[in-house]
């Protein structure tokens, strides 16, 4: 199809499509954590040191928590990302859809792609007001195994076969995380953003071709995407 053949820009989700300041990671990190000690019986610093170290490892705890503690992650998932009270801080961001829906689609097209599960991301863009832009969603399916989520090359390639597209060089990609923006350039992404915050200071190194601190930038990295 001719479409395919179009680029596809890939949005991360959580902490980039609305702001890291909206506390949505420290609240997941608390019920990990949660998790941690309730499932494995681990003291509060324990908790807290396994959950880093698998986090460092994996890219995510749950891969750790699968791979050696045989937990289920749909009752991880049930307990962590969709106990998550998400309606406390998000709500439609009508500046981001007018943002995205300036993005010309014929020229390119939209997908999310998240480590999260399919639930949490649907949950967050029908609740920052965004659903209907989207092609579609790749996500961490934790109903397989092992995990497949970035920063792992499987991943990219995952996205990719999902969109519907074969040519590295068309692959455009927003994230806040410094390591899947490495990973994505590694892989062969030419055109990457890493996400920062208004309050981060500049990176020692830069981890993508290009790094803003608010999305809406993206129209001034990215004129080329964009309708007149």
């Amino acid at each position: 199809m001719a479409s395919s053949e179009l680029p596809v820009f890939f949005f991360d989700i959580d902490n980039c499509l609305y702001s890291r300041n909206k506390r949505v990671h420290d609240m997941m990190k608390d019920l990990i954590r949660a998790y941690f000690r309730e499932h494995l019986e681990l003291t509060p610093e324990d908790a807290q040191n396994l959950h880093e170290h698998y986090y460092e490892q994996y890219g995510l705890a749950i891969e750790g928590l699968v791979r050696h503690h045989k937990i289920d992650p749909i009752d991880y998932n049930r307990k962590v990302d969709d106990a998550l009270p998400l309606e406390d801080v998000l709500s439609p961001d009508p500046a981001l859809r007018e943002l995205i829906e300036a993005i010309d689609t014929t020229k390119c097209r939209l997908w999310l792609f998240t480590n999260a599960y399919k639930t949490h991301g649907h949950r967050v863009i029908k609740l920052l007001g965004l659903e209907g832009l989207f092609g579609g969603m790749t996500f961490c399916d934790y109903e397989e195994f092992p995990l497949m989520c970035k920063p792992k090359p499987e991943a990219y390639e995952r996205a990719m076969r999902d969109a519907g597209i074969a040519d590295k060089s068309k692959c455009y990609f927003i994230d806040d995380s410094a390591w899947n923006c490495q990973a994505a350039l590694e892989y062969g992404w030419p055109h990457v953003v890493h996400k920062l915050e208004p309050e981060d200071s500049d990176p020692e190194f830069a981890h993508g071709k290009h790094h803003i601190r608010d999305i809406s930038e993206l129209k001034t990295v990215f004129p080329e995407i964009f309708k007149p």
